[in-house]
Parts: C-alpha cells; sequence; structure tokens
C-alpha cells in the first residue's frame, strides 16, 4: 500500500509467551502459521516491512501471575527501531499505587504513548475499582486507556469483554478519558459502535480479524459517521499485519476514510509525530 500504515495492536513476544497454555486455542486456530520458537526481533520488523506497516504500537503485557512482557522489554526495542515502535504500558492491576507509578515511569521516563490493560487477562471487567487510578492518571497524562472488547480467544472467560454496560460506565466516569476497544467487539460489535457514537473518547480498533472478517455494522460504520473512531490493528504475532490488511480494498472505503483507518485516526488518539521508514 502507498499510504503511511500504523499498526494499533502488535506484540513482539518474550521468550515463552507464545508458549503459554492460554493460548493452546489461537495455537489451534493458526493451523501452525503461529511461531513455535521465539521469534527475533528483527523477524518482528521483517513483518511489519512486508505488510507496509511503518508504525507498530508495541504493547507490554501484564497478567495476576506478573508480567509476560516487561515495559523495559519493550522500552530495549522502542529504543532500537525509535521510527518503528511506539511503546504502550502495561501494568499490575492487582497493586493500583505501583500501578500509577510504574505508568508514570512508562510515560515521562521511556517515552511511551498508550495504557493496556487486557480485561479477560485478569478476568475484571473496566469497571472494577482497581482500574480507576490509572483511568485518572491515563486523562493527567494525556495518554488513551487501551483494552479488549468482544470475545476472548484465549482460553479465559468473555465476560469481561462485553462493552454494555462495564466500558460503558468507565466512559460516564471519565468523559476526558480517551478509550480505544481493540478486537472489533465481537459478538457485541453493535454494542462497541453504540458507545463510540455515544462518547467522543471511545474508538475501536481491528485487531485480530481480517478485514474480509468484519462484522457488516462495523464497515457501515467506518463508511459512515464512524470514519473518525476506527484504527487498523493486526494483534501481531497471532494475526499478522499483512494477512489483516488482506481484501481491505474491496469493503469500498474511499481515499480519505482509509487514510483514517489505516494512520490519521492512530495518530490523532497517540498523538504520534510522523515517522516511520
Amino acid at each position: 500500500m502507498s499510504t503511511r500504515i500504523v499498526d494499533a495492536w502488535m506484540q513482539h513476544p518474550s521468550p515463552g509467551f507464545l508458549r503459554h497454555r492460554m493460548f493452546d486455542s489461537l495455537r489451534r486456530w493458526s493451523k501452525g502459521a503461529l511461531p513455535e520458537d521465539d521469534p527475533s526481533p528483527e523477524w518482528t520488523v521483517g513483518c511489519m516491512d512486508a505488510a507496509g506497516v511503518d508504525v507498530g504500537m508495541l504493547c507490554a503485557w501484564w497478567g495476576p501471575a506478573g508480567p509476560l512482557i516487561t515495559n523495559d522489554e519493550v522500552a530495549a526495542l522502542v529504543e532500537r527501531w525509535p521510527r518503528r515502535f511506539v511503546g504502550v504500558a502495561s501494568v499490575d492491576l492487582s497493586r493500583p499505587v505501583e500501578a500509577v507509578r510504574e505508568l508514570r515511569r512508562c510515560v515521562r521516563d521511556l517515552g511511551f504513548k498508550a495504557l493496556r490493560v487486557v480485561p479477560w487477562l485478569w478476568d475484571l471487567p473496566p469497571d472494577d475499582r482497581r482500574y480507576y487510578p490509572l483511568y485518572t492518571e491515563c486523562v493527567e497524562l494525556g495518554i488513551p486507556f487501551c483494552t479488549q472488547v468482544g470475545h476472548t480467544g484465549p482460553l479465559c472467560p468473555s465476560e469481561p469483554g462485553r462493552p454494555i454496560p462495564y466500558l460503558d460506565r468507565v466512559a460516564l466516569d471519565f468523559p476526558e478519558l480517551v478509550i480505544v476497544g481493540g478486537h472489533v467487539g465481537y459478538p457485541w460489535t453493535a454494542e462497541i459502535i453504540s458507545l463510540a457514537t455515544k462518547y467522543p473518547g471511545v474508538h475501536i480498533d481491528t485487531s485480530a480479524y481480517r478485514a474480509t472478517r468484519y462484522p457488516a455494522e462495523l464497515v457501515e460504520y467506518m463508511r459512515g459517521h464512524g470514519r473518525r473512531k476506527v484504527l487498523f490493528g493486526s494483534n501481531h504475532p497471532a494475526w499478522p499485519a499483512g494477512e489483516c490488511l488482506s481484501g481491505l480494498d474491496a469493503l469500498g472505503l474511499d481515499a480519505a476514510t482509509s487514510e483514517l483507518f489505516l494512520h490519521g485516526n492512530a495518530d490523532r488518539v497517540f498523538g504520534l509525530e510522523i515517522q516511520g521508514g
């Protein structure tokens, strides 16, 4: 593609990350496409090059058992490829005060541009009280809160990913908070679209879905009044960006909407400087 592309959700797996048993379902669905060994950072950059992705929002992961991909591991890759990666922090939800301090460190010292918490990993919906200090800090730091909406692909409960009532309450309580709900919200896509329509700060990213599998109501939303609310994402390495972009032309997006989807909305939401190459 000739246009610049920002991938709103990707990760470079730490050693052993992909072999965790909760990802058994992803290995089954990928039919051997998920790396069996620990891939090198160069492999991840090569995948971006092959797909035409200029910038990746590179995520840390933290769950109840501790970090799966640490913030410092992400920071090391951002330092090595500063024009290709932007850091997305993750923190220990069970220790809110320490979590706020770690988020401040990531943004102020490491230059990260967002926070991501995956609700199914904690089995806690985003309106749980343990998130709330982090939402306040995101507003103060001027960064978005990124999360997952919809059913859970890994072997964990899906209920925390339901947009209504959980994310609805968050958007009501924090009108200044910018929220990005990843994975399109299926089977509750209409719910996340309704929240993105209702609240100026709520957005959607398309990670974990090929363009050919976007729900029809999402495509209609992208073509119409939601053109500034939807961001491209892949969820690399589980879903490579090249595969996720396949069939995008068939959606019938006009040139301006495609530009917004592939980079313009991400540039605005994450406060990105024009970078890449």
